[in-house]
């Protein structure tokens, strides 16, 4: 059985995922009507992946007899500048969830959950992943300047 305070810190996690992944969505969107066809696709799978981690979440709360929720979902930016622009917003979102999710191990932690701290270990690693990944397409896009951002946009358009 979880504790309601891991329970309620992982029900907030839950929510931030949901709103990340519209995030994703919302920047998904943008680029399309911008023309970034390969963008438009990475961004669409990195929703996808947000709503993983929302349900993987939310099972593992059930596995461990607790209630998962979904809650109320605020509205995400509209609107974008440069693809530059929006993978610095997306690093720098990315920055933030990193931060939420060491919260969440600490609440484990402090709960001597040592289940959940084991169980979070996939959250790190994805984590670290996803920060690195997009650190890596700010570099990129500032390395291939105007003219280049074309030829990232293609390669991003092969992600699976």
């Amino acid at each position: 059985m979880i504790s309601e305070k891991l329970q309620k810190a992982i029900n907030t996690q839950i929510t931030a995922e949901m709103w990340s992944a519209n995030l994703y969505l919302s920047m998904s969107f943008f680029f399309s009507k911008e023309g970034y066809d390969g963008f438009a696709h990475w961004m669409k799978v990195q929703y996808e992946e947000e709503m993983e981690h929302a349900c993987k979440l939310a099972n593992y709360l059930v596995e461990r007899e607790g209630t998962p929720l979904v809650d109320k979902i605020d509205v995400v930016p509209q609107g974008w500048g440069s693809p530059l622009e929006v993978f610095e917003a997306t690093l720098s979102h990315e920055k933030k969830v990193s931060k939420m999710i060491n919260e969440l191990v600490a609440i484990a932690e402090d709960e001597k959950d040592y289940s959940t701290t084991d169980f979070l270990s996939w959250f790190i690693a994805e984590q670290v992943e996803e920060e690195a990944t997009a650190l890596n397409i700010v570099k990129r896009l500032k390395l291939a300047g105007d003219c280049g951002t074309y030829n990232v946009n293609n390669e991003l358009g092969a992600r699976k």
